[in-house]
């Protein structure tokens, strides 16, 4: 049986950290090239919630990756120390065959030790300050 550290580098389609021997978490080219288009076509909803994001490493000391590979999937945000994931949802994901790809990404990340909170667009415009607590009592920092 081959041990966790025994994967090849996640440079060249192999395990990306965080997986673990029973359960690697690989990280695909597709999945990186997609992470990287991402990155330069983020929503607005997304551009004003990584506005307020990018400041919890100095506040909280909680580092937030945007549109970063997991797996299989690309995460809107994620902070690997919490194993938390932050998706923001538009329309789009309203559909129910989109739902249901949703669903079976949100197992996938459950398994893999994550907790996924997901955001529709119309909570970033309405209540951008609820989103952050909720975000934050995720967190720990909150209560």
């Amino acid at each position: 049986m081959m041990s966790a550290n025994a994967f090849p580098s996640p440079l060249r389609g192999g395990v990306r950290g965080g997986g673990t021997a029973a359960m690697p978490s690989v990280v695909g080219k597709n999945a990186i090239g997609r992470a990287r288009r991402h990155r330069r076509n983020m929503t607005e909803g997304e551009k004003r919630l990584w506005h307020e994001l990018k400041e919890f490493r100095k506040l909280y000391g909680a580092h937030v990756r945007r549109q970063v590979p997991i797996g299989p999937y690309v995460a809107d945000f994620a902070i690997h120390s919490a194993k938390l994931v932050i998706e923001v949802d538009g329309q789009f994901h309203v559909e129910p065959e989109r739902m249901a790809s949703d669903a079976i990404r949100d197992r996938w990340l459950h398994r893999a030790g994550y907790r996924v909170l997901r955001f529709r667009t119309g909570e970033l415009d309405e209540t951008l300050d609820g989103c952050i607590e909720e975000i934050l009592r995720e967190l720990g920092v909150m209560r």
